[in-house]
C-alpha cells in the first residue's frame, strides 16, 4: 500500500498476463530443498529477493527504531502536557504530518522513479534532484503562510482552545522542513542506499523531534513552545541533510537543464501529487474530523491510537524500501514475469511479518494503551477496527508503488479521488454517530477499498498477481499464536502479560509456521541472508 504511476497498451498487458501465469506455474511447482529451491529462481529473480530483502531487513532496524522514538515522544508529552493540551498538540501535529504528504508535490516518488533510469548521466540526475528541491521549499513556503492565515479559523471549527493557533503556525513552519529531509532521503532510497534513508528520514528526523520536545517540557514550555522547539530542532537536520546527502549519494542538485527535464518531471509528480491530495481526504480525514466534531481529548487519544498502529505498518514499509527501484528497473527492462515472482514473494512475506504483530495488539491493546494513561485505554475499540485496515494493506503489498513504478498515476489519481468523496461522506457519518469507533471505521473501509481496486488495476493493467495458496500458511499460524497469547492473558494481567503472551504467542507462530512448512522461495531467501550476515560479522571480528 502505497502510490505511484500509468502506462502501456495491450501488447505489454498480455505479455504481463501470461509472465504472472507462468510465475504462478512455477510456484506451485518449487522444490522443497533450499539448494533446489535456490537452483530453480532464476538469478535477476534472485538477486531482486535477495536485495528487497537485504533492504527490508536494515529498514525494519531502522523504523523499529522510528516507532521506538515516535512512542517516546508521545509518552513523554502525554505525560507531560496532560489530556487537553496534549489533544491540542496532537491535532495540530496531525494536521502538520497531513500537510507534509502534500509539500514535496509528488517530487519523492518522481525521484524514485527517474534517478534509476538515469543512472548513467549525474547531470539528469542532479537536475531531477534540483527540481524537487525547488518544488518542496515553493511548496513549503506557501503552506507556512497558509497555515498562519488560517489557524484562528481551523481552531474556531475545531477545538477552541486557545493555544491551538500559536501551536499550528509554529508547525506550519514545519512542513517545508520536514519535505527537504523527505527529498534527502529519497535521494538515498533511489540509488539504494538503505541506510542514508533510514539514517535521516527513520531515525534522525523523529530523534530530533524527540529532543526538542523534551527539552522544552524540561524548561517549562507550554504546548506552543514545545512546538516551537521541534521546529528549531528540524530545522537544522533539514540544514545539514542536503549536502550530506549529495556528498554521500553523488546526486548534486541543480537548476541547469531543469528546464529540459521538467516536463517529464511534473507528468510524473503532478498526478501523484493530486493522488496524495485525495488520499488524505481518504485515508486521513479520520483526524481532520476527530478534532472538528469531537473533543481535545478524543484527538489526544486518537493520536495515541495511531502511534501504536504505526507498529503494525513495519512490514510493509520495510519491504517497500528498496522494492520500487527494483520494480522501476524490472519494468523499465520489460521483465514482467520476473517483476511479478517477485511481487509475489516479497507480498507473503510482508504478511508473515505482519501477522503476529496484529495478534499481539489485538489480544493485549488495552495493556498497551494504558501505558500512556488511563485515559487512551478508550482507544482499545478503535485500534482493533483499525487492525482490519492494516492487515488489508499489508497483504495486498506494495500495490500503489507498483502502479507508480508501471507508470500507471493517472489512474491512481482518479482512484484516490474517486474514493476521498466518498470516504469523507461515511466517515463523517460514522463518527458522528459512533465517534472515535467511527474513525477508524472508515480509514480501515477506505484502505481496505482502494488497495482492493488496485489489485484489480496491477492485474488489469499488467497482469500482476501476487495470491496462491502459500499464504494461507502465515494466516493459520497467526491463528494458533493468537489462541496462545489469549490463554496467557487469562492467566495473567497487566505488563507481565504482554510480555510473556507476546513471547510464548512468537514462539507459537514459528513453531506453526515450521510445523505446516515455509514456502522454499521465502527458506532461501532467509538462509542467503543469514548467510551473508554471518559472513560479515565473521568479517568484523576478523579484523
Amino acid at each position: 500500500m502505497e502510490h505511484e504511476r500509468d502506462e502501456e497498451g495491450d501488447d505489454s498487458d498480455a505479455e504481463g498476463r501470461e509472465g504472472g501465469e507462468r510465475c504462478d506455474g512455477e510456484r506451485d511447482a518449487r522444490p522443497g530443498s533450499e539448494g533446489d529451491a535456490g537452483d530453480a529462481i532464476p538469478d535477476d529473480e534472485r538477486e531482486a529477493l535477495e536485495t528487497i530483502a537485504h533492504g527490508a531487513v536494515l529498514t525494519s532496524g531502522g523504523v523499529a527504531g522510528q516507532r521506538a522514538l515516535i512512542a517516546a515522544t508521545e509518552f513523554a508529552l502525554t505525560r507531560g502536557l496532560g489530556p487537553t493540551a496534549y489533544g491540542v498538540y496532537a491535532l495540530a501535529w496531525r494536521i502538520a504530518q497531513l500537510l507534509s504528504r502534500l509539500v514535496t508535490f509528488g517530487s519523492v516518488p518522481a525521484i524514485q522513479r527517474y534517478l534509476p533510469e538515469y543512472g548513467a548521466d549525474p547531470d539528469r540526475q542532479g537536475a531531477v534532484a534540483g527540481l524537487a528541491y525547488a518544488t518542496t521549499l515553493g511548496f513549503g513556503l506557501a503552506i507556512a503562510a497558509g497555515v498562519w492565515l488560517a489557524a484562528p479559523v481551523i481552531n474556531a471549527r475545531t477545538v477552541t482552545e486557545p493555544a491551538f493557533a500559536g501551536t499550528m503556525r509554529a508547525f506550519g513552519g514545519l512542513v517545508g522542513l520536514l519535505g527537504v529531509v523527505m527529498v534527502a532521503s529519497a535521494l538515498f532510497r533511489a540509488v539504494g542506499s538503505a541506510r542514508g534513508e533510514i539514517l535521516f528520514n527513520k531515525l534522525l528526523r523523529p530523534g530530533v523531534r524527540l529532543v526538542g520536545a523534551v527539552g522544552a517540557l524540561a524548561l517549562g514550555y507550554s504546548v506552543v513552545g514545545v512546538a516551537g522547539a521541534i521546529v528549531a530542532a528540524t530545522g537544522v537536520l533539514a540544514a545539514a541533510a542536503v549536502p550530506l546527502s549529495a556528498s554521500v549519494t553523488g546526486v548534486r542538485p541543480t537548476l541547469r537543464g531543469a528546464r529540459a527535464e521538467a516536463r517529464r518531471f511534473y507528468d510524473h509528480a503532478a498526478p501523484v501529487a493530486m493522488s496524495s491530495l485525495g488520499k488524505v481526504f481518504q485515508n486521513r480525514v479520520d483526524v481532520l474530523l476527530v478534532g472538528a466534531l469531537l473533543t481535545a481529548t478524543a484527538a489526544g487519544v486518537y493520536n495515541v491510537v495511531l502511534v501504536v498502529i504505526a507498529v503494525a505498518w513495519i512490514p510493509l514499509l520495510s519491504f517497500n524500501q528498496l522494492l520500487p527501484p527494483v520494480a522501476s528497473e524490472l519494468y523499465a527492462n520489460d521483465r514482467t514475469a520476473t517483476l511479478n515472482a517477485v511481487y509475489g514473494s516479497v507480498t507473503r512475506q510482508i504478511v508473515t511479518a505482519v501477522v503476529p504483530i496484529l495478534a499481539v495488539l489485538a489480544v493485549y491493546g488495552r495493556e498497551i494503551l494504558g501505558l500512556f494513561g488511563e485515559a487512551y485505554v478508550d482507544g482499545y475499540l478503535p485500534l482493533v477496527v483499525y487492525l482490519g485496515g492494516v492487515f488489508v494493506g499489508s497483504a495486498v503489498g506494495a500495490t500503489g508503488w507498483l502502479l507508480m513504478m508501471t507508470d500507471h498515476q493517472y489512474a491512481r489519481m482518479a482512484l484516490d479521488w474517486l474514493l476521498a468523496v466518498l470516504n469523507v461522506g461515511l466517515t463523517y457519518a460514522f463518527v458522528v454517530r459512533y465517534g472515535l469507533v467511527g474513525a477508524a471505521l472508515g480509514t480501515s473501509l477506505a484502505i481496505a477499498v482502494q488497495n482492493g481496486i488496485q489489485v484489480v488495476l496491477l492485474r488489469h493493467f499488467e497482469g500482476l498477481w501476487p495470491f496462491d495458496r502459500t499464504f494461507l500458511t502465515p494466516l493459520a499460524a497467526g491463528g494458533v499464536a493468537a489462541a496462545v497469547m489469549y490463554g496467557v492473558r487469562a492467566a495473567l494481567a497487566g505488563p507481565a502479560a504482554v510480555l510473556a503472551g507476546s513471547a510464548v504467542g512468537l514462539a507459537a507462530y514459528a513453531a506453526s509456521l515450521r510445523l505446516i512448512g515455509v514456502d522454499p522461495r521465502d527458506r532461501f531467501v532467509a538462509r542467503r541472508l543469514a548467510r551473508r550476515y554471518r559472513t560479515a560479522l565473521a568479517e568484523r571480528f576478523d579484523r
